[in-house]
């Protein structure tokens, strides 16, 4: 039964958490919602797992790339400065590495799937998709980071956000689209749409609230 409907119970759960977070976080309760918001994350990743037809050791080492490729950038900009502007954590993303949640290396990973998912619905040429994907990634980070400071996930510098965060955004997720490719590995392109939109709409919310 629950490997027939697996596809509708996955979407039914990615909006239930969304809008119960959504709601959560309005509420009086908004500090408790946010210390379980890492929880999310890793439960998109576990949907994405749970709706591959044919889960083999390829998807982890596609996994791999944006992981530690997210690690090494985020490790050497929360740090050093590098790449994305002098920016630390806070304490809402779960434990920490070398001041880098794991949570966040994760996400890389999650964002890079859905959004080569969704890329190659529109393109089938590796470069292009990379590009596309890449592109929607940086988009969803202009709208993650004005709502970071307040959730306590990250903050920069004097609160601003640079430019070469988002140049830096783009050129490290169009690197790790490439390699992540060239595994040609197949997720569920329906889970992947729902888990980008639910994030677009979670923090879009916010922008206004």
């Amino acid at each position: 039964m629950i490997v027939k409907y697996k596809l509708y119970i996955s979407i039914f759960t990615i909006w239930l958490f969304t809008i119960s977070g959504i709601i959560g976080i309005s509420s009086s309760y908004q500090d408790w919602f946010l210390q379980l918001t890492y929880l999310n994350l890793f439960l998109y990743f576990v949907l994405i797992l749970f709706n591959i037809k044919q889960l083999s050791y390829k998807f982890f080492l596609a996994f791999s790339i944006p992981f530690f490729i997210g690690f090494i950038t985020e490790f050497l900009g929360t740090n050093y400065g590098w790449f994305f502007g002098e920016y630390l954590y806070g304490e809402n993303l779960g434990t920490k590495i070398g001041g880098v949640p794991i949570m966040i290396c994760i996400n890389w990973g999650v964002l890079t799937i859905i959004t080569a998912d969704i890329a190659k619905l529109v393109h089938k040429n590796i470069f292009v998709v990379a590009i596309i994907g890449a592109f929607l990634m940086t988009a969803l980070d202009v709208v993650i980071e004005v709502s970071a400071p307040r959730f306590d996930f990250w903050e920069f510098k004097n609160t601003v956000v640079p430019l070469k965060n988002y140049v830096a955004w783009f050129i490290i997720s169009f690197i790790a689209h490439l390699l992540y490719h060239q595994f040609n590995i197949k997720t569920n392109t329906k889970i992947s749409v729902h888990i980008f939109i639910a994030i677009t709409l979670f923090f879009a919310v916010f922008l206004f609230i």
